[in-house]
């Protein structure tokens, strides 16, 4: 994701639940409850729950250190994964994924609204994926930004190209389609619905509905190019203190100045 679109996506949405690594496993768990300080290792419990519920890389969210060094602190025999994203820095993303990967336990990934752009790499770390009922899937091609001359452009054109045909291997690993095939949805931008996910085997079952998915955050996603009607309803208000503020209204600002250099 272009440092553009990750301010567009910053500025519109504004901070918002920060991933946290919380003991034992509740399902329920709205990331409201901030008893649970970030990234508590579970080290009596058998389970842990990793909430990712806003931008992956944000400057408002724990560094992808943080992040990794909770999830290799765990002790739990299975990790929940829980996702409600609207993507962010790809290498960020696969950073988490790969620490989930490596670590022994099981790990379930539960999208509980969205899994887009870059969360729809970091929920492949899933040995099972399922997905909430009007939850949503999407994947597009890797974007960046680049200053230089023509040979330092083609250089910038060509790892992009290196990222989506990673990122198509992967998603080639789980879902029962071609790279060719999942190459030509991420150039379209594709979203795909709870029922889609699973028909294409990107997910493996819907989940059960839960309290939960109607107090799930909606996020702003006009810093995309087709995102569906179902999620076209803007961030409902919620108050928050002077200094979150601040930080939405510096992305912003930092948004601008892009688009006046662009």
């Amino acid at each position: 994701m272009p440092m553009r679109r990750l301010l567009k996506l910053l500025a519109a949405n504004g901070p918002g639940r920060k991933p946290k690594i919380v003991r034992g496993y509740d399902p329920d768990w709205d990331g409201d409850d901030d008893s649970n300080p970030a990234f508590d290792p579970d080290r009596d419990g058998d389970e842990a729950s990793i909430y990712v519920y806003d931008v992956i890389g944000g400057w408002d969210q724990p560094t992808t250190e943080e992040i990794v060094r909770g999830v290799r602190a765990l002790a739990a025999k299975t990790i929940h994964l829980r996702i409600n994203s609207p993507g962010g820095l790809v290498f960020e993303a696969t950073a988490i994924k790969t620490a989930l990967e490596q670590h022994p336990a099981r790990v379930i990934t539960h999208i509980d609204g969205m899994a887009a752009s870059a969360a729809s790499t970091l929920m492949l770390a899933g040995d099972e994926i399922e997905i909430a009922p009007g939850g949503f899937v999407m994947i597009h091609n890797p974007e960046s930004m680049a200053w230089g001359d023509a040979d330092e452009m083609r250089s910038c054109a060509d790892m992009l190209d290196a990222i989506r045909d990673s990122i198509a291997s992967q998603y080639a690993t789980r879902a029962s389609l071609s790279v060719e095939e999942l190459t030509a949805m991420m150039k379209a931008e594709t979203w795909l619905s709870a029922e889609q996910a699973v028909e294409m085997k990107f997910c493996d079952r819907i989940a059960a509905r839960t309290a939960q998915a109607s107090n799930l955050r909606r996020f702003d996603l006009s810093a995309y190019d087709h995102p569906p009607k179902a999620l076209l309803a803007p961030p409902q208000a919620d108050p928050v203190a002077a200094y979150l503020k601040t930080s939405q209204e510096r992305h912003a600002r930092m948004l601008r100045l892009f688009e006046r250099a662009a």
